[in-house]
């Protein structure tokens, strides 16, 4: 056994690298996001500046109802995605308890079964990136919560009062929202890492296809080209 063999363990090179370069992807795609440039902003970015009209437009709307509906829909699409999450954690757990169904299914379609540790290893990185979005959804679900509960704050007289309450509600929505979308991108990843079970080349090609798919949706999409028309100041 060589000491290359024994610093690597069960990977191989290539599964390090498609490794990092799969982790890389994910945190650029984040990064840019929510740090673009002012010469081509994200879609997130953009939705920032709804949101705080959402709020300036919330003081004068009566009755409030919309706003409510609308606070409740958020809630309850955080609350499926973390149900979501959870589920999918458990199951991830129960095949690192018996990765002998992935090795036998890996020998049925020939693939390179390799050491039991090295599928486990594959499986938790889906776990551990399906754990950081569960994590992002609850806290994206408490956001919404405290931001529903400055919202019931903005007393209903027009005034400074109202605006300031409603500028901190826009600030709290802008966070859950934040969280929520890194949430979306981790279940994103968490889906791209299962195509390791396929192998090193599998992965990368996996991280490339989403980190592409994401950098569109961000900056490319039909949609960014609408939110642009009239953006709010």
């Amino acid at each position: 056994m060589t000491s290359q063999t024994l610093l690597l363990g069960p990977f191989a090179a290539a599964d390090l690298v498609a490794l990092a370069s799969f982790v890389f992807s994910w945190w650029i795609i984040g990064w840019l996001s929510e740090n673009p440039s002012a010469n081509r902003l994200s879609v997130g970015v953009l939705m920032e500046s709804y949101r705080r009209e959402w709020m300036r437009q919330f003081v004068t709307r009566q009755p409030r109802i919309f706003d409510a509906g609308m606070m409740d829909s958020l809630r309850q699409a955080t609350t499926f995605f973390a149900s979501t999450a959870l589920i999918a954690i458990g199951g991830g757990l129960a095949l690192i308890g018996n990765p002998d169904r992935l090795t036998s299914l890996a020998s049925d379609l020939a693939l390179d079964d390799g050491p039991a540790l090295l599928w486990e290893a594959k499986i938790l990185t889906a776990v551990l990136f399906g754990s950081n979005a569960f994590l992002k959804f609850v806290w994206s679900h408490r956001l919404f919560n405290y931001c529903a509960i400055t919202m019931a704050a903005v007393p209903n007289e027009i005034g400074d009062l109202a605006y300031a309450r409603a500028a901190q509600a826009a600030v709290v929505n802008i966070n859950a929202a934040r969280a929520f979308n890194r949430g979306l991108r981790s279940v994103y990843f968490a889906l791209a890492s299962l195509a390791w079970l396929l192998g090193p080349l599998a992965l990368m090609g996996a991280s490339v296809f989403t980190f592409a798919m994401l950098w569109r949706r961000e900056f490319a999409s039909v949609s960014r080209r609408a939110l642009l028309t009239d953006l709010p100041s």
